[in-house]
């Protein structure tokens, strides 16, 4: 068998065994073994190359800027910000139609922007958001499909775990990708919320019998006290980086002790909070670390099979143009979004499609954020639907189904749909921010 041909079976048998349910990063790890051994004929030879992909990842400066990011956003969920931005936002929307749905649009976009993990702004507004929604009036399909739409916006607007795994894995500036998430994050949280409000004009019942809120009126100094804090960790976090001041290193790092004092001056953040905190950032920290370090595996064995040249080869001599690449590459990564997460998808197309699209000559921050978006989508097609798979275990009401909430999140995935033509049409619309 030749390199290319070893390339194809490995490949195929990672699906299958991530698809029969092997932890990802496993899979990938033992697939690249395998598939080095075979094209080498040595187990020594893939055995050190396997640990030098490990010691090169780790050792990498900016692979800091994953346990940051992450305990940053752990300090915040749990320093009760997630309520402080959905009273922000339903005070700011709550007179207009549909005002409480188009409220926690704006608040999960205001916890993306301190988060970066969809996952997590799904699991607090399930328990912030649904029952305020239910208690006046909106339906639970609508209720839930708007927690799940709108919690999507953790992993395109700044900071993002996504994005910072597609710059590690593509030796991309990850700052600048940050700051590319920026257009198409607000654009998408402005789809969301206008689709909201005329949907509550031209079709209510959809909706439910939705009440504007009697209760949870603040005044303008508690909004003052509960929304200044949030802006100014978002801009102390997203305008050092914009600003040249920090490096994304040094911007999570601040971030986090930012969150940390917000959290003691607030009193929400105990030392029993804080331990488990330090804990949770400690798992996540360690199971996206061998994710990334079988990424890196996965792409030394890809290179040694010349699997990607040959499929760039293959584009090339099929004469396929950019728009027909990107039009298929975005088909494939949303029917993956139905089998498998996030990561897992982005840990195996991108390194498979970027020789292709530097053939192409393809601005790679550009190709990240459309990259992101597609993956997005999968959050909320089923049978996987992580996000959709939160709402549902958070909320524990049986009375509530999963097919209620894929339902609700459907015109959602429609819209981020729309915005991913939008910015495969217009490219500015993500790197019209970078300098």
């Amino acid at each position: 068998m030749t390199p290319f041909d070893i390339g194809l079976i490995v490949l195929a048998a990672m699906l299958v065994l991530v698809l029969l349910g092997m932890t990802v990063s496993i899979a990938l790890m033992a697939c690249s073994f395998v598939g080095v051994w075979l094209i080498r004929g040595s187990p020594d030879l893939a055995a050190n190359l396997m640990a030098l992909a490990a010691s090169d990842t780790i050792s990498s400066y900016f692979f800091g800027v994953v346990p940051l990011f992450v305990l940053m956003g752990f300090l915040v969920s749990e320093s009760g910000m997630g309520r402080d931005a959905f009273d922000v936002a339903n005070q700011m929307f709550r007179r207009i139609r549909g005002g409480l749905g188009v409220g926690t649009v704006g608040a999960n976009a205001i916890f993306a922007a301190i988060t970066g993990v969809s996952i997590a702004s799904a699991a607090v507004f399930t328990k912030i958001a649904v029952p305020q929604m239910m208690r006046n009036g909106y339906s639970p399909r609508f209720a839930t499909g708007v927690v799940a739409g709108s919690s999507v916006l953790g992993m395109l607007i700044p900071p993002s775990l996504l994005l910072i795994l597609y710059g590690i894995l593509t030796e991309q500036n990850i700052g600048d990708l940050f700051i590319a998430g920026i257009g198409p994050g607000i654009l998408l949280a402005l789809a969301f919320g206008i689709g909201i409000v005329v949907t509550a004009i031209f079709a209510p019942r959809t909706l439910g019998n939705p009440q504007i809120p009697e209760e949870g009126e603040i005044s303008r100094a508690n909004l003052l006290r509960k929304g200044l804090p949030i802006v100014a960790l978002i801009v102390l976090v997203l305008g050092g980086i914009y600003g040249g001041i920090f490096t994304p290193v040094e911007a999570g790092g601040i971030g986090a002790l930012g969150a940390l004092a917000l959290g003691i001056m607030k009193r929400t953040l105990g030392l029993r909070a804080l331990g488990r905190v330090l804990v949770d950032t400690g798992l996540v920290t360690a199971a996206i670390c061998f994710l990334i370090i079988a990424a890196q595996m996965y792409s030394r064995m890809l290179a040694l099979s010349g699997l990607p040249a040959g499929f760039g080869a293959f584009v090339i001599d099929a004469e396929l143009g950019l728009t027909m690449v990107l039009l298929l590459y975005i088909l494939v990564v949303i029917a993956m979004g139905m089998m498998l997460d996030s990561s897992s998808i982005m840990l195996i197309l991108v390194p498979l499609m970027m020789p292709v699209m530097v053939g192409f000559d393809v601005d790679l921050i550009w190709f990240g954020i459309v990259t992101v978006i597609a993956v997005e989508i999968g959050l909320l097609t089923p049978p996987f639907g992580i996000s959709v798979y939160v709402i549902k275990s958070t909320l524990d009401d049986p009375f509530i189904t999963l097919g209620d909430i894929f339902i609700g999140a459907a015109p959602f995935a429609l819209a981020m749909l729309a915005v991913l033509m939008l910015v495969v049409a217009f490219p500015v619309i993500a790197t019209g921010l970078i300098p």
